[in-house]
């Protein structure tokens, strides 16, 4: 990854409907942190954005819609991404989260030579989101009755990433779309975990091998530590 946007001490992550109000929040953010050193930035969108069954999905830059894997209730979001008492952390890490943000470049015109029928086996999924053996997008496969991967490819992004659809990773994603022009577009890969090992990297471990890899490169991101609402998590980081 490039070390010019990788990292940093705060992350700043800011989203609106309203490019006005953006922009409004933005430059008063700017104003009152004039002292500060930006050290990177990149701007974000998420096409096609909606709500289905309980579950924000989007189309990335690869034609594909994304958000399927996530948890459709408020419980199974706080279960996968906020830290609780019971994982031994300090208190005052408790009711947040950690992030996780990827910049991830996407060979668009290499992927684009590709049929559709080959990009949908290296992701797994048909590009609206249904299963390649006819599963519903919102049912689970059973990959395994599947073990040689003809209808699944064994080596395809979604089957690498949840080999077993009922235990999902402990994440939860929120992506978005970039487009710098002269050839550098792609997704900021962001994700939310109340365990990083458990979360992102047995994610990143299991995609090792992965048809995709040939497609993208990382480029940025880094780990970050979402506190909880309210201040009282800074009187405890203060006692700790």
């Amino acid at each position: 990854m490039g070390e010019s946007q990788t990292h940093g001490d705060v992350l700043v992550y800011l989203e609106s409907d309203s490019a006005a109000d953006l922009e409004d929040t933005e430059r008063r953010l700017l104003s009152a942190t004039s002292n500060w050193r930006q050290r990177w930035r990149i701007d974000g969108f998420r096409k096609e954005n909606r709500m289905q069954d309980g579950k924000w999905l989007a189309r990335n830059p690869f034609h594909f819609t994304e958000g399927f894997g996530n948890p459709d209730t408020e419980r199974e979001v706080v279960d996968r991404a906020v830290i609780g008492p019971a994982q031994g952390g300090p208190a005052w890490a408790e009711g947040g989260s950690y992030q996780v943000i990827r910049i991830v470049q996407f060979a668009t015109d290499l992927w684009d030579r590709d049929s559709v029928d080959e990009q949908e086996r290296i992701i797994g999924r048909r590009r609206e989101g249904r299963w390649l053996d006819g599963t519903p997008e919102e049912e689970q496969p059973n990959f395994a009755a599947d073990p040689h991967g003809k209808a699944t490819p064994l080596d395809s992004h979604v089957r690498l990433a949840a080999p077993d659809r009922r235990n999902p990773p402990p994440v939860v994603r929120r992506s978005y779309s970039y487009d710098r022009g002269d050839g550098d577009s792609g997704l900021i890969f962001s994700c939310f975990q109340r365990d990083l090992v458990q979360g992102f990297e047995t994610v990143q471990r299991r995609l090792e091998g992965q048809s995709l890899a040939k497609y993208v490169l990382t480029t940025g991101g880094g780990y970050f530590f979402v506190p909880p609402p309210g201040d009282g998590w800074t009187e405890a980081l203060l006692r700790s």
